[in-house]
């Protein structure tokens, strides 16, 4: 299996994390799996005067009920950025982590399936904050399999993605108008089969802290204030249903 030539990995990391970059490097190093850094944008270092063409702040708050922070921006740049730099490079796949993923000794052989099974998938999930509530189509070695998620499944800490994904994302994904691991798993939007491995083989590290921060609850809005919110929440559930039916007719075809 050519896992090594063909998919590389990178931990997402700002530069006054370093404690935690040495920590998931750690644990990757112990798992075998080669990895480079990639600096992290800090979302407050982007310029005033680049943000609008970056962040589509009334489109955000109507989408997701609250104001934005610049700290959710500088993720999000982070992972576009990231996915040019991998469209730079002459790997076919990329592993994407942040740094407070945590791997279980599960993920190289969950890799080596996902390389065995490359025509099946464009973007897959490692790790999930909510269930998905996946139904399964096929192994990924033992106890692991590859699901097709018929429900809401954010967190974006750890996932696997090839290059028509990549370059997809990054023609499309900006301007800014959901966090990230609300807006890049909607495979309908994009034309990409969107996945998830479970059970998951990248943990939440609980040692370590959020470095995207939180400017209050005062975030968010009113209930009135958020109708348009849950109308759009109530259709993206509906198209990823009927997307998750569509894909699974497609893997049993």
């Amino acid at each position: 299996m050519r896992t090594v030539d063909t998919l590389h990995t990178w931990v997402i990391n700002l530069d006054r994390a370093p404690q935690r970059l040495e920590r998931i490097g750690a644990q990757l190093d112990a798992l075998g799996v080669a990895w480079t850094r990639f600096p992290a944008v800090e979302g407050k270092g982007v310029p005033a005067s680049e943000q609008a063409a970056l962040l589509d702040r009334s489109g955000f708050e109507r989408r997701h009920g609250m104001t934005p922070s610049l700290g959710e921006l500088g993720c999000y740049l982070s992972h576009v950025r990231l996915m040019q730099a991998f469209l730079d490079t002459a790997h076919e796949f990329a592993l994407i982590l942040e740094d407070d993923a945590q791997p279980t000794a599960a993920l190289p052989e969950v890799l080596r399936g996902l390389m065995a099974a490359r025509g099946r998938w464009d973007m897959v999930k490692l790790s999930a904050i909510h269930s998905g509530s996946p139904i399964g189509v096929m192994a990924l070695g033992p106890g692991h399999q590859l699901g097709v998620m018929f429900s809401r499944c954010t967190g974006s800490s750890a996932y696997v993605i090839n290059r028509a994904a990549a370059q997809r994302y990054v023609q499309r994904l900006l301007p800014m108008q959901l966090p990230y691991d609300h807006a890049y798993d909607r495979g309908w939007v994009y034309g990409l089969k969107v996945r998830r491995v479970f059970p998951e083989v990248c943990v939440h590290d609980d040692q370590v802290e959020s470095t995207i921060g939180n400017p209050g609850p005062s975030r968010k809005f009113v209930w009135n204030r958020r109708l348009p919110t849950y109308a759009h929440r109530l259709g993206t559930e509906l198209q990823r249903f009927g997307y998750g039916v569509a894909q699974l007719l497609w893997h049993r075809s």
